[in-house]
């Protein structure tokens, strides 16, 4: 052969095989390993699954519909509790269980032995870092399970590196477990991202120079205005409706942001972030901080980050879910879930992150919406009921304060006055049950006797014993009727087992996900164990969810 024609072909040769295993190796770093590099958890604070599918038009094709193109779709994921309120329903994710498990039966409940309200995250115990005093005293000292992360230290000797991020501590403390290295919420009266001396004693420097760039600030120095023209928000009502409470008394866009969050002199109502979707960017501002500096997915150890969208709360109690505020409160915040695969993508690789998208509970319809279109609904003004039920317990059994207080449709008696009276405790949660019946706007209600002694396997008592915790739930637990939400200043609630406030999405995405649809009913306590599964490590120690098994074969 001739010398200049073989050198020809070794160059040729040389190159076609440095082009393959270049390939070769781009496909080899594309393999997803045997565990998953982190987990990322996205919680929504308010979000109903229809929301999908009415806003698909509007969607990007890089947020939620990549996660359900790209990724498995549970259809008919929902809870299977009655109470579905904040910190409920982020605990339920992290321990695999309902609260009658768990504990955690409600944002507050009444405590008799103290005499007091006890908030879930509420930590006596520890103290603010990095904000003002009260902004930061919390722990899941009051969360009674082991979540998924714990589980996760727990088995790999505390390699393993966990945190979480959101506006509302409720939804931070119990997702990142008992033995997490960090989480961080917003305080309304510095502007910063605190946390507490439960995990660090200083805020890291990152963290600190993140607060430094007053993000806050920032954005209510912004215009809330519609993405879209107005007319565009075909899916939602007139922007201009009786139906809405708005924030301060406004509730038609534009919103001026800086005057609403204007307090005397120089001071800022921080607390306005929550009443706007830019609270969701600040979360994502965030927590794309965190990951980087706290370089999760580095190692060889799953690390994992739940981060909470919790904007989407007040803003759907203040509007309603046919308001134009929560349509384009959600086309933003598909815009910052596009943004932040992005950047995971990037920095970490879709191969290498588990991501799994949900949310802690719906949201009902305005009832006053409902009435004007012939639906059965209204506001439960408990105020009244309690003050009737007061005067019939007086005359029934004399003089006293029979009952001590009222959480989320739950009535707690006063034990030592009944018990000093002699009367059966049985027999005054049965009259008090009885009484509250009679209500316009109430359908069910039970003593706590009868779910201690009898058990229910189906339907609406089913899921009342679900989310009934015998240290600390009510003598008499109330189930209003479907519409209906408690008289609370604002234009709709949640805290049912309505399919409008238990029925939500849930979507996974990246490390071995697959393609696909699961159509069956899934139970958001399924996610624990099927995290667990993933990672071969035990289950949350009280977890009574089941691995979903479309996910893992």
């Amino acid at each position: 052969m001739d010398i200049k024609r073989f050198i020809s072909c070794v160059i040729v040769l040389a190159v076609f095989l440095t082009g393959s295993y270049s390939v070769i190796a781009q496909d080899h770093a594309k393999i997803p390993s045997d565990k998953p590099g982190i987990i990322i958890g996205l919680v929504i604070g308010q979000m109903r699954q229809d929301y999908l599918f009415r806003y698909w038009n509007k969607f990007g094709n890089d947020g939620f519909k990549k996660l359900i193109n790209e990724g498995t779709f549970c259809k008919n994921a929902r809870f299977n509790y009655l109470f579905s309120q904040q910190g409920v329903g982020h605990a339920t994710i992290a321990t695999g269980t309902n609260p009658s498990d768990h504990g955690i039966i409600g944002k507050e409940w009444y405590a008799s032995l103290p005499d007091k309200t006890v908030y879930s995250t509420l930590d006596d115990g520890v103290e603010t870092v990095g904000g003002s005093y009260d902004a930061g005293r919390m722990s899941p000292s009051n969360l009674m399970s082991s979540t998924f992360a714990d589980e996760l230290k727990l088995s790999n000797n505390f390699r393993s590196k966990v945190f979480a991020v959101s506006l509302s501590p409720a939804s931070v403390v119990f997702s990142a477990g008992h033995t997490a290295n960090g989480a961080y919420w917003f305080d309304d009266v510095s502007g910063n991202f605190v946390t507490s001396s439960y995990y660090v004693d200083t805020l890291p420097v990152w963290a600190r120079e993140v607060n430094s760039k007053n993000l806050a600030d920032t954005y209510l120095d912004r215009e809330w205005n519609t993405l879209l023209t107005i007319d565009k928000y075909t899916e939602s009502l007139p922007d201009k409706n009786g139906y809405e409470t708005g924030i301060k008394g406004v509730t038609t866009f534009p919103y001026d942001l800086s005057g609403l969050s204007k307090l005397k002199g120089k001071k800022r109502d921080y607390s306005m972030i929550r009443k706007v979707p830019f609270g969701n960017n600040l979360v994502k501002d965030f927590a794309t901080s965190l990951i980087i500096n706290e370089q999760l997915g580095d190692d060889e150890h799953t690390d994992i980050i739940i981060i909470g969208f919790d904007a989407m709360e007040q803003i759907g109690n203040l509007y309603g879910p046919h308001s134009v505020e929560v349509e384009d409160a959600f086309l933003r915040l598909d815009r910052d879930i596009a943004h932040f695969l992005k950047f995971i993508d990037e920095n970490i690789g879709k191969e290498n992150a588990l991501v799994f998208l949900t949310a802690e509970h719906g949201v009902s319809y305005v009832p006053d919406f409902l009435n004007d279109v012939s639906i059965p609904a209204g506001y439960f003004n408990y105020n009244s009921a309690l003050s009737l039920l007061g005067s019939y317990l007086n005359v029934l059994y004399g003089q006293g304060d029979w009952f001590k207080s009222y959480h989320a449709q739950q009535i707690y008696l006063n034990r030592r006055l009944i018990e000093d009276a002699r009367i059966p405790l049985p027999e005054i949660q049965d009259v008090v049950s009885q009484f509250m019946l009679q209500f316009t706007g109430v359908v069910n209600t039970i003593s706590a006797h009868t779910l201690q002694t009898t058990w229910f396997s189906e339907g609406i008592f089913e899921k009342i014993q679900n989310g009934y915790n015998q240290k600390r739930s009510g003598d008499v637990i109330i189930n209003l009727r479907s519409g209906w939400v408690e008289k609370n200043g604002a234009s709709t609630n949640h805290s049912s087992s309505y399919t409008y406030d238990t029925r939500v999405p849930l979507i996974w995405y990246g490390w071995k996900v697959g393609r696909g649809t699961v159509s069956r009913e899934v139970d958001l306590i399924d996610i624990a164990p099927t995290i667990s599964t993933f990672l071969n490590i035990a289950y949350p120690n009280t977890c009574t969810g089941r691995t979903i098994q479309e996910l893992v074969k």
